[in-house]
């Protein structure tokens, strides 16, 4: 059995592969397999896979399937996983080449369930070290983790006990996947070294603005569902609220603002004000919000009916 399983979908992204699969096959940990899904690529992704698996027949498994998005691709690839723990890398992306066999050492040592690193995100011009926070419980974890697939390291196990697996055909899969995953996760490991360079490409999925932003708010409808399902919820509820609220509230109020098309954009916003307050009425007394002092939860204290469109026009102006 290997003892890592990577996962790597691939979608046109021939310029970026050859250095994503040299960052994987030089990895210092010899017991990996890396197990490439060409999702139905329209440019010459596969002939490069073909080269790297002609080349390394003992560590590349490669598959091709009919376009079905980025879920589709890794749940595909986790059917045909092996290995003791599983990791996910975007084919754009590359990682540094101890990653594996150093969160691999850290997952025997701490019996862990997941081990999470950091990264490095990736601009044209400049490189920002993305440090997280070391959280010491699932609440804490709810609120705090970076909620990313690949700068993770997963027991199988326990994606095979429970079958978890991302959401095909909506936008913002990791969300799900993390937070619906996060009540099994009893032990997680921390390397604090950031391993995995995150590319920023303007043309990709988490840079291109329209109106599927809005699918932030089914993802996280069907994680409340889950965790109701579960009779996880009330265990659990002062920390969705707060987590729904940031959401709507920040990082994807952020991105419908960059929404050109005006009338798609007020309508993307009027969804957003009328969800939250019909998922959570009282968000406001969450005590989260009311009682960590950040500059974030400050300025999400001062949002209302007559200031949430304030913000929307002088938002739309920014970065």
């Amino acid at each position: 059995m290997p003892k890592v399983s990577v996962i790597v979908p691939v979608y046109n992204v021939e310029q970026y592969l050859a250095k994503c699969l040299d960052s994987l096959v030089g990895q210092t940990l010899d017991e990996i397999e890396i197990i490439v899904v060409n999702d139905g690529t329209k440019d010459h992704s596969q002939e490069i896979i073909d080269k790297y698996q002609k080349e390394y027949p003992n560590k590349i498994k490669s598959f091709i399937k009919e376009n079905g998005g980025l879920s589709d691709a890794r749940n595909f690839g986790l059917s045909y996983a092996t290995g003791e723990y599983i990791a996910f890398l975007d084919s754009d992306d590359y990682v540094d080449l101890t990653m594996y066999e150093t969160m691999y050492n850290k997952a025997k040592k701490e019996n862990a369930d997941m081990v999470e690193c950091d990264f490095y995100w990736v601009y044209p011009n400049k490189t920002k070290e993305d440090v997280g926070s070391i959280y010491h419980n699932k609440k804490e974890m709810l609120v705090q983790a970076r909620v990313v697939a690949w700068n993770k390291l997963i027991k199988r196990e326990i994606l095979e006990r429970t079958k978890i697996r991302f959401p095909k055909g909506y936008r913002y899969e990791d969300v799900e996947f993390f937070y619906k995953l996060l009540p099994s996760l009893e032990k997680v490991a921390f390397v604090k070294k950031p391993f995995i360079y995150y590319i920023q490409r303007e043309n990709s999925i988490s840079n291109s603005q329209n109106e599927r932003t809005k699918e932030i708010i089914d993802i996280l409808e069907h994680v409340i569902i889950y965790y109701k399902e579960k009779g996880l919820y009330e265990e659990y509820k002062v920390e969705l609220e707060y987590v729904y609220t940031r959401y709507l509230l920040c990082s994807s109020f952020l991105r419908m603002v960059k929404v050109r098309d005006k009338k798609i954009r007020k309508e993307l916003l009027n969804h957003t004000w009328n969800s939250l307050n019909k998922t959570f009425p009282n968000w406001r007394k969450n005590e989260i919000l009311r009682k960590e002092k950040s500059a974030k939860n400050r300025y999400m204290r001062t949002v209302n009916r007559m200031t949430f469109p304030i913000y929307a026009f002088l938002f739309q102006f920014k970065g």
